[in-house]
This record gives C-alpha cells, sequence and structure tokens, in this order.
C-alpha cells in the first residue's frame, strides 16, 4: 500500500546534521502520522557526498524500512538531488526538506494541512530570516523572487525555501520534464491550480557550511531567467530601439550643433567616447546573455541524463 506522506530530503556532506535531523524527524511524523490512514516514507537522496553522510544513512535505512536512500554516482546539484527523489516517491503527498536545519521538520504538519484543505503547492515563508543570513544571502533570494514572481505570475514571498509541499499529480507532471536547468518552485507552479504558502520558522544552520555560494546563487538566477522566461531577450530588444533612437537624436544634434559652431566641433569627442564605451558594454551583456541562451539549448540538444543513480538502497 502507497504511503499518505513522502519526504524528500537531498543530502551532501552533511554528516554533522543528520543525526539531529533524524531524530527531530522521527520525534515528528510519531507525533503527527502514527494513524495507519497516514503512513510516511522518507526518501533521503546522497548527492555524492564525501564524508560519512553516505554511511550514516545507509544506517538509518537499515533499521527503518520507511527509510529509502538513493545514491548518486557524484555530485549533480541540490535540484537534481530532488529530481533523483521525486522519482522514487510513492505518496499522496510529497515534503521537500533541507538537512540543514534551517527550516525545522516541526513544520511539516502545517504544509501538510494546508495541502488537505485543497491546494497543489505550499511553499514555505521564512520568518525572521533577516536575522540569520548575510547580505549576500537575504538579497539574491529577494532578486529571485521578484524575477520568479514576474515569471510565473504567481505572488509568493519566498520562493527560495525548500520547504515545500506538493500533491502527488504536481510531481508527477514535474517528472514529465526533461530540461536539465530547472528551478523546482517556479515548474511546481506552470502546473498548480492552487497555490499557496504559509508561515515557517528559520533558524541558523545547525551545522557545517552552506552548499549555496555565490556563485550557485547567480547560476540559479541564470536558470529561472533562462528556464521560464523570453523577458531578457525582449529587454535586449527595447533597450536596443531606445538606444538606436538616441543614437539618432545625438546625430541630429551634433549636425545642428555643426551648423550654429563650426569653430567647436572638436569639443565633446571624449564625451562621445564615453557614450561608445558604456554601449560596447552593454554590447557584450547582450552577447553574453544571448550565449548563456544558446549554451543552454546546447545542453538540452544533447539530451544527457540530469543525473546518474548508482543505487537505491532500501530494507527489505
Amino acid at each position: 500500500m502507497d504511503p499518505y506522506l513522502s519526504i524528500v530530503i537531498p543530502i551532501f556532506n552533511e554528516e554533522e546534521n543528520i543525526p539531529a535531523l533524524w531524530s527531530r524527524l522521527s520525534n515528528v511524523l510519531a507525533g503527527h502520522f502514527s494513524d495507519p490512514g497516514k503512513s510516511w516514507e522518507i526518501i533521503f537522496t546522497d548527492d555524492g557526498s564525501r564524508d560519512r553522510s553516505l554511511a550514516m544513512l545507509l544506517e538509518i535505512a537499515k533499521g527503518e524500512p520507511r527509510v529509502k536512500v538513493v545514491e548518486f554516482s557524484r555530485n549533480y546539484g541540490q535540484h537534481s538531488a530532488i529530481f533523483g527523489a521525486f522519482a522514487e516517491v510513492r505518496g499522496q503527498i510529497v515534503v521537500t526538506l533541507d538537512a540543514d536545519l534551517q527550516n525545522p521538520p516541526e513544520e511539516i504538519p502545517k504544509l501538510v494541512a494546508k495541502v488537505e484543505e485543497g491546494f497543489d503547492v505550499v511553499g514555505g515563508w521564512r520568518q525572521g530570516r533577516q536575522h540569520n543570513d548575510s547580505f549576500f544571502r537575504t538579497m539574491p533570494s529577494k532578486i529571485v523572487n521578484a524575477i520568479t514572481r514576474k515569471t510565473t505570475g504567481v505572488f509568493l514571498h519566498d520562493y527560495g525555501c525548500m520547504l515545500r509541499a506538493y500533491r502527488r499529480n504536481i510531481v508527477d507532471a514535474m517528472l514529465l520534464c526533461k530540461e536539465r536547468s530547472s528551478f523546482i518552485p517556479a515548474l511546481a507552479n506552470s502546473f498548480a491550480k492552487r497555490v499557496t504558502e504559509v508561515p515557517v520558522a528559520h533558524a541558523e544552520r545547525a551545522a557545517g557550511t552552506s552548499k549555496y555560494g555565490l556563485w550557485k546563487l547567480i547560476n540559479l538566477q541564470f536558470d529561472l531567467l533562462t528556464s521560464f522566461s523570453l523577458l531578457p531577450l525582449q529587454m535586449l530588444s527595447v533597450f536596443g530601439v531606445i538606444t538606436a533612437a538616441i543614437g539618432f537624436l545625438l546625430f541630429l544634434g551634433l549636425v545642428a550643433y555643426r551648423f550654429v559652431h563650426p569653430e567647436g566641433t572638436a569639443q565633446g569627442v571624449f564625451t562621445l567616447f564615453a557614450i561608445l564605451f558604456f554601449f560596447v558594454g552593454c554590447q557584450f551583456v547582450a552577447f553574453g546573455l544571448l550565449g548563456e541562451y544558446i549554451g543552454r539549448i546546447y545542453q538540452e540538444v544533447r539530451d544527457r541524463p540530469r543525473y546518474m543513480v548508482k543505487k537505491v538502497h532500501q530494507a527489505q
């Protein structure tokens, strides 16, 4: 019989957090999902960990048949790890959770209750985050949230929170999407009819270091921009029209200035150079953005697997 709840947790070098994560998660499940009609399963994805994370997960799975461990052949990234676990889920409701305990497992029942009200996707809205994370974590997150609201047309305060709940049909729909670059919260909203969010607690990382550096956050921005919207290309077109209009007006102004002040044609040449360098710089930005789209098209047409599963571990 399929379980009622599936909990998906990507793991990458989290040996310091796994004991506390498992203890707190077990208490939550025992307290809220002990009825026969609310059975559960947990799918951990070991995303190529180089510490003792995999060994610790396998030890947990040996003593608990409702725990499954998906072992990747190497590190593929958080979103690929979540998709690897999605392929194994059997529950009616699927909850994703990070292993760093910044989003407490104790908040899971709150999201499940909201799905039971009839919502297809329920996101967590982190409370008090500004007191815990640095400017370099919160500012990119605000940018991601603003862009995602624009591209999806769904207003949510916090698209960056991984504590989220989905109906099984939404997960199945996402699995049909084979693109390599995908931002899961935005992808889920494209299939959902009813979407909401609930406030959830947010704490400092219990142990270890964040796996999301500045470069990964920037890459996430490009994933979002190029995977779900043509807005950047459209903005380039608008910018090109405006630039052409400004250039034409500047040309007319220089011609008029030549007739009025023929002796002063050499004046302002450095201003023109400054304007020229500005627009040359804009062109390089445009080339880079076009290259980003073309590069991602190249990745997609190669049709390589999003990830490789080495083995799926589960006690019988």
